[in-house]
């Protein structure tokens, strides 16, 4: 019975993170959308940077209300996550600007088979046939919903692939170090943020002039502008915050499928708030066909031998493995509380 009341406390909890993670991400971006269109406020580096000053600023409060206890995290592993996360960041907004709408959204679907890649080459994983094709099914599904004209030239298949491989293993480093440093989200990220922060504000505004022509410190204003840039900021933090706890919960590639949810989310709200045109029938299919392949996929990876690590574990290794769980069960603990 203690067993089964543990599992079902761990999916009410995964299902938490998930919801947690879609809201916010969801939020963000149609918040992110008015404040550039409505208000061209289009400073997208800067904008993450001011980001990750405001989750600074709430990891600080966490550490005085003591949810972030005190932790070890290498400074060069701290330095290589930055340089994957920054490198993720500039490369996909770079990406959007020299590449059509079409090509983006193929190179947004890549990281899924490029996050599989790092978790056989990396972690030795091994995925059975149903979950391949669930995998293949999600990817056609957005596929349909998203990719329109496609056309790509060097320097734009050149940012496309550095913001896809930094992404994805941005993304495997979240995993890998709450793993082997037995650090939990809040932790993770309060050693992070303020690097991040610090680097893409010293950057942003030199990346933004070069993308955009236009200078950040000459922007104007308004209460309206200063009130959705604040929104933004405050949103921003629950995004950065629900995506680490919901890696550490699960895996890369896991939140790369089920988080396509929020593409189809983000297409049917963004026609609601911001569309001109109803959704079309490719449109519906093809959220039809993706939401076919989540739920494929989630069934799939979850029975026996669906997903899984087939590289050999020592007894010293198990062990450790075990101190490594216990610690981030306990440093889940505290974000339960929170």
């Amino acid at each position: 019975m203690s067993s089964m009341t543990k599992g079902d406390r761990k999916a009410v909890l995964d299902v938490g993170a998930w919801m947690f993670n879609v809201v916010t991400s969801v939020g963000i971006i149609l918040v992110n959308k008015a404040l550039m269109t409505a208000y061209g406020f289009r400073f997208a580096t800067t904008l993450t940077g001011l980001h990750f000053a405001t989750t600074t600023l709430l990891t600080l409060v966490f550490r005085w209300l003591g949810y972030i206890q005190s932790s070890h995290l290498p400074p060069v592993e701290i330095i290589k996550f930055v340089l994957f996360a920054n490198f993720s960041i500039v490369g996909m907004n770079v990406s959007l600007m020299w590449n059509s709408v079409g090509f983006y959204q193929i190179a947004k679907l890549s990281m899924i088979p490029v996050s599989c890649f790092l978790e056989v080459v990396l972690d030795q994983v091994r995925y059975s046939r149903h979950t391949k094709l669930s995998i293949v099914v999600v990817l056609l599904g957005v596929a349909v919903c998203t990719v329109t004209d496609v056309s790509v030239n060097f320097k734009g298949f050149l940012a496309a692939f550095i913001g896809v491989w930094s992404t994805a293993l941005q993304q495997y480093y979240v995993n890998y170090l709450q793993r082997k440093y037995s650090i939990g989200s809040f932790n993770l990220l309060g050693q992070t943020a303020p690097v991040q922060a610090v680097s893409l504000l010293m950057v942003g505004p030199f990346l933004d002039y070069w993308l955009m022509n236009e200078r950040v410190d000459a922007y104007h204003f308004s209460f309206a502008s200063a009130v959705f840039l604040i929104l933004s900021c405050t949103i921003a933090v629950g995004t950065n915050l629900s995506q680490f706890i919901c890696i550490g919960r699960f895996s890369a590639v896991s939140f790369q499928v089920i988080g396509h949810m929020k593409t189809i989310l983000v297409l049917i709200l963004g026609f609601i708030f911001f569309g001109k045109e109803g959704l079309s029938i490719q449109v519906m299919l093809g959220m039809v066909v993706a939401v076919i392949g989540m739920v494929w996929y989630g069934n799939a990876s979850s029975k026996p031998g669906g997903k899984e690590r087939v590289g050999y574990l020592s007894p010293v290794q198990k062990n450790n493995e075990k101190n490594e769980n216990q610690g981030l069960l306990d440093s889940n603990n505290t974000e339960e509380e929170v």
